[in-house]
């Protein structure tokens, strides 16, 4: 692994004024740790904060992008999806000067958003191009043989997913290979949407898959974020459109830590837990969740400016787990 210092966590946050400072350590020192010093204090402040030189890591692109799969009809009149997922070993830098040895799917970090609708008969072409086993366990109904758990895939083999969509809701998506948190820790999840047959009110619609990694395996991790990239949407933040209503499918995949949560500035947000309901279950401004929750929020901002999501567990939101929105008139 390059560019990085076997430091704990909490090292990182004793070691500077502010937590993020303490990330810097980890891949640069000097100029970019005050950089990152002064973007922990003032999120408008200049900074490299969320900036990193791996270009194929484009968490903008990945909060909007949805892979419907090759459409095609089966004798029946079902809708077919077929979508082609690799499990690829891959080295990601999830900060400046970060790098971290990911297992992935299809090479990046979350794999990519698989979408259908609610009934389609999913087939999803698994190949195995990694160096060690992996598995799709994929949430939801399926059959026994579908589980992703007893039938490991090795390196060079292939393997054939196939089920109908169901239930309609957000859902996920992940190696179940054992030792199950490390395939889990090294990157080998996704975001898996079933949409209902009556399709939800239109709105602008996001991928939010909160994320962590431990950079020196000390069992604890040592960067936080939001789609894998630490700052990411706080050095670029997102626009979006007053009164315009957003949906975020919002997915928690964090090891190590117990739980992870998200929290709204200025504004509250409607909860459909699950996805399994067109009824909001809870109105509120922070949510949790533990490993594998995922619910869709929705919500719509009625003033314009610059305003923060991040993680109500402070350590998290120091340590990367921090974005802005940018509500303007129109998005440009």
């Amino acid at each position: 692994m390059r560019g990085s210092t076997r430091l704990s966590r909490r090292e990182l946050l004793k070691r500077g004024a502010a937590g993020a400072a303490g990330l810097a350590l980890l891949g640069k020192a000097g100029e970019a740790a005050e950089r990152l010093t002064s973007r922990a204090r003032d999120p408008h402040a200049a900074g490299t904060v969320g900036s990193v030189g791996d270009g194929s890591l484009d968490p903008m692109a990945f909060l909007g992008h949805f892979d419907h799969g090759r459409v095609t009809r089966l004798p029946s009149g079902q809708i077919l999806r077929e979508y082609e997922i690799h499990a690829v070993d891959r080295e990601i830098e999830v900060a400046p000067g970060v790098f971290y040895p990911a297992w992935t799917y299809n090479g990046q970090v979350p794999g990519p958003t698989i979408r259908a609708t609610e009934g389609d008969r999913v087939r999803v072409h698994f190949r195995n191009v990694g160096t060690h086993p992996h598995t799709i366990h994929f949430h939801g109904f399926h059959p026994a043989g579908m589980d992703g758990v007893f039938e490991p895939v090795h390196p060079g083999e292939d393997f054939i997913y196939e089920f109908d969509a169901e239930p309609m809701g957000l859902h996920l998506y992940h190696c179940h290979t054992m030792p199950l948190k490390k395939h889990i820790a090294k990157g080998l999840y996704g975001v898996f949407v079933i949409d209902p047959k009556t399709p939800r009110p239109p709105a602008r619609e996001m991928v939010m898959v909160l994320n962590g990694f431990d950079t020196n395996f000390d069992g604890e991790n040592e960067v936080y974020a939001v789609n894998t990239v630490a700052f990411a949407y706080q050095e670029s933040p997102i626009e979006v459109r007053k009164d315009e209503l957003q949906r975020i499918y919002l997915v928690n995949v964090l090891e190590f830590d117990l739980v992870n949560s998200m929290h709204l500035h200025a504004n509250f947000f409607h909860v459909y837990r699950t996805g399994t309901s067109l009824t909001p279950d809870e109105f509120t401004d922070t949510l949790m969740l533990c490993q594998g929750e995922r619910h869709i929020i929705e919500f719509t901002y009625r003033h314009t400016g610059r305003f923060m999501f991040h993680a109500h567990q402070s350590e998290f939101a120091e340590l990367g787990w921090m974005g802005l929105f940018n509500v303007v008139d129109h998005v440009v």
